[in-house]
């Protein structure tokens, strides 16, 4: 993993692209800081070992769950626990989003709709 302390990240500026893109932008204590710029829908998966939380910086995102969808525009949080299965969609061409969780995060994929 690629992260740089004591360095000010310029999230706008690593976002500035029209393709998928997902990169770890800080490491804190044992979890890491991920930005992704969202053009796709990413396939239903789950992660056992750490718990998944979504930060929007731009645009907004669905977060498809099982039972229910949650749309998250700028400045909303939303915490996925471990073990629940979902998945992410940008709502319309492109998101920006952080993400917070675990630095070794195992991510199963899953076979969909749910």
């Amino acid at each position: 993993m690629d992260t740089q302390n004591l360095t000010v990240i310029d999230i706008a500026q690593n976002a500035a692209t029209d393709v998928y893109k997902n990169i770890p932008v800080a490491q804190v204590n044992n979890h890491v800081v991920r930005m992704s710029v969202m053009t796709e829908a990413y396939f239903w998966h789950l992660h056992p070992n750490s718990d998944e939380t979504f930060m929007v910086i731009e645009g907004s995102i669905f977060i498809d769950l099982e039972d229910r969808t949650i749309e998250l525009f700028p400045n909303q949080l939303f915490t996925i626990p471990k073990n629940v299965i979902h998945r992410t969609r940008p709502n319309g061409s492109r998101s920006v989003n952080l993400t917070f969780e675990s630095a070794d995060l195992t991510t199963e994929p899953l076979d969909g709709p749910y």
